[in-house]
């Protein structure tokens, strides 16, 4: 059974200030992953990433788009078993906005050290920070 890796986020930033950053390719450069080299919020399109000579070339497609409350993408990898999705849920709370990432299908990738769950809440922790950082500026 699948447990999916949750995280909330409370954010001082309007939701279509998060939204921005979360569909702006530029933006997604800054605080998600620089490799990203073509992205647009159509369900169906395949981001094109930055060969960085890592092992874990990405893989990712958009699942879902609700225009200021949903973006949604698969997360597998180049060569690697698995594919999971990670859904990012926006919520307005007056001047601050909510993102809940939710990251299911973690348990689809190969028994390996890189695909470890922790690995993957200590990423999205980081991940988080990095977005904070971003929208404070």
């Amino acid at each position: 059974m699948s447990t999916a890796l949750v995280i909330d986020r409370v954010f001082d930033a309007p939701v279509d200030r998060l939204w921005q950053a979360l569909t702006k390719r530029e933006s997604i450069k800054e605080w998600y992953f620089a490799q990203v080299q073509q992205f647009e919020t159509i369900v169906g399109f395949v981001f094109g990433f930055e060969d960085d000579g890592s092992l874990y070339q990405k893989e990712w497609r958009v699942t879902q788009v609700v225009e200021g409350q949903k973006l949604a993408h698969t997360w597998a990898y180049k060569g690697y078993g698995g594919c999971s999705e990670v859904a990012f849920d926006l919520f307005g709370e007056g001047a601050k906005t909510r993102l809940r990432i939710t990251h299911t299908g973690l348990e689809s990738f190969p028994p390996n050290a890189h695909f470890a769950r922790q690995r993957f809440a200590w990423g999205w922790d980081l991940i988080g920070d990095k977005l904070s950082d971003f929208l404070a500026k």
